[in-house]
């Protein structure tokens, strides 16, 4: 497409905004940068090619350069409809990585959540950052309870993996235990169904659910094991990898706090690895813990 749009074409930025996402996605870094920067050149109202390239800097680990670009770029998205929410949660991760939890609250309570939204984008944003922050001890009051009234009124939906693992965890970090069992069953005879979205709850969406069903109720083990089963098919469940970083993070901890020391590192270090070997905040934490989990069972018993 992109040798169809010459560089006096109105749309070449545009263009290049996708094209710099899709090199992100595939984890052509350094090239996605510099498609997003000409994007912008080209296109300075470009919100897509900015994200594509905050999407860089967060998977590399980035995030002061993060901040900087979006910054300097705010006219870019500032602007646009919902899709803004996405961008301020992109801001938000990048805050988090830096511990700067009350920057988060902020963005979240006055950006990423100040209009009370039932799009199930909208929603995600919001219980993927909440989730992060309770997977670092960080108490989030009651900003779980909107989403949670929201999620019970998408029980029966059964048209997307992604949305109904987002709308599931609310209800689950609720105790909103009908709700929550009304959705998996609502998977599982989506699974049985025909076609792409069917397979794609069958495989990892059943695994998932019941993956973080489990977490929630504090069985680490049996929700190690689902959403172990479910890791190497999640991106059947659609969002970029940005988004489905936040299972993959439950998976990783739920490994740790089952005991689970080898796989839960082999989860850690694939995540890694697709980072271009940059660690994040998260990983070099939950690298610490399993060295110190394997230093303490190293330890002769007491006499």
């Amino acid at each position: 497409v992109l040798p169809s749009y010459d560089v006096s074409h109105p749309a070449r930025g545009y263009a290049m905004g996708c094209l710099s996402f899709a090199l992100e996605e595939t984890g052509a870094y350094s090239h996605a940068i510099i498609a997003g920067h000409g994007a912008l050149a080209l296109a300075p109202d470009d919100a897509w090619g900015l994200h594509a390239v905050t999407h860089v800097h967060d998977m590399t680990a980035q995030s002061r350069k993060g901040l900087g670009w979006l910054d300097a770029h705010e006219n870019a998205w500032a602007h646009c409809n919902n899709f803004r929410f996405h961008v301020w949660w992109h801001k938000a991760l990048l805050h988090l990585d830096l511990g700067e939890v009350e920057t988060v609250f902020d963005l979240y309570d006055h950006k990423i959540r100040s209009e009370k939204t039932d799009d199930y984008r909208d929603i995600s944003n919001a219980t993927s950052l909440l989730m992060r922050l309770e997977l670092e001890g960080v108490c989030v009051g009651d900003r779980w309870d909107e989403l949670a009234d929201l999620a019970e009124t998408h029980t029966d939906d059964g048209s997307l993996v992604f949305a109904d693992l987002h709308y599931l965890m609310p209800l689950l970090q609720t105790g909103r235990r009908a709700a929550s069992v009304a959705l998996a069953d609502t998977a599982q005879a989506r699974a049985s169904d025909a076609g792409d979205i069917a397979r794609g709850y069958a495989t990892p969406g059943c695994a998932a659910i019941s993956g973080l069903c489990a977490f929630a109720e504090g069985d680490h083990r049996t929700a190690f094991d689902g959403l172990l089963t479910a890791w190497p098919h999640m991106s059947r469940a659609g969002g970029s990898h940005a988004q489905r970083d936040v299972f993959e993070r439950i998976t990783i901890d739920a490994g740790i706090r089952a005991g689970q020391i080898d796989d839960a590192e082999r989860v850690l270090r694939a995540r890694t690895n697709r980072r271009g070997g940059a660690e994040d905040t998260y990983a070099s934490a939950r690298f610490a813990m399993i060295a110190a989990a394997r230093g303490a069972a190293a330890q002769p018993p007491a006499a």
